[in-house]
């Protein structure tokens, strides 16, 4: 596995780059065909002190692109929480490419569930904070987050969108209209 650590407006000390060479390469027990993880540590200035300190993990799996990024008062925290973020990411990756076996006429170990009707509950609630930006930007920011769909808000039509990824390879863009 190739770690690269970038680092913006801090110096990466010896011991930094140790400490998060000795966490990084922990992640390859959990996935082993890991070829490369980027790093990118920084500090932003922020109202809040225990929000100033920057670390966001990039790993690539094949052709998959899995993210992490945590902010913390304590440049150390931050490594720590986000690469236990990553690792929780690389656990679903594994559980997805599992399923999609399965699947596909692989053994299974037992049947399906069956849905019940009226369908399920809501169980999660996310709120985001939207940041203008071009159809090409949101699809890049897709592709980074490794989702199959992005939500934005467009900065040429000033309105919220949606990117998606066909199943042809390409993309799709979803613009509201209200009547």
């Amino acid at each position: 596995m190739d770690i690269q650590l970038n680092a913006r407006n801090l110096e990466i000390t010896p011991r930094l780059r140790e400490y998060v060479e000795k966490k990084v390469s922990k992640l390859n027990r959990y996935l082993p065909n890991l070829d490369e993880v980027r790093v990118d540590l920084s500090v932003e200035s922020a109202r809040s002190s225990d929000q100033r300190q920057v670390a966001q993990l990039t790993a690539w799996v094949g052709g998959t692109v899995l993210r992490a990024e945590e902010r913390a008062g304590d440049l150390f925290a931050a490594i720590d929480v986000a690469v236990d973020k990553m690792r929780r990411q690389i656990s679903r990756y594994k559980e997805r490419r599992q399923d999609r076996w399965q699947r596909s006429g692989g053994a299974r170990t037992a049947p399906p569930p069956e849905e019940e009707e009226g369908g399920g509950t809501l169980v999660r609630i996310k709120r985001f904070d939207m940041v203008p930006m071009t159809p090409e930007e949101a699809i890049e920011q897709m592709e980074l987050l490794g989702h199959q769909f992005f939500v934005f808000l467009n900065a040429n039509e000033g309105e919220i969108n949606v990117v998606y990824r066909r199943r042809d390879g390409n993309y799709g863009l979803i613009m509201p209209q209200i009547r």
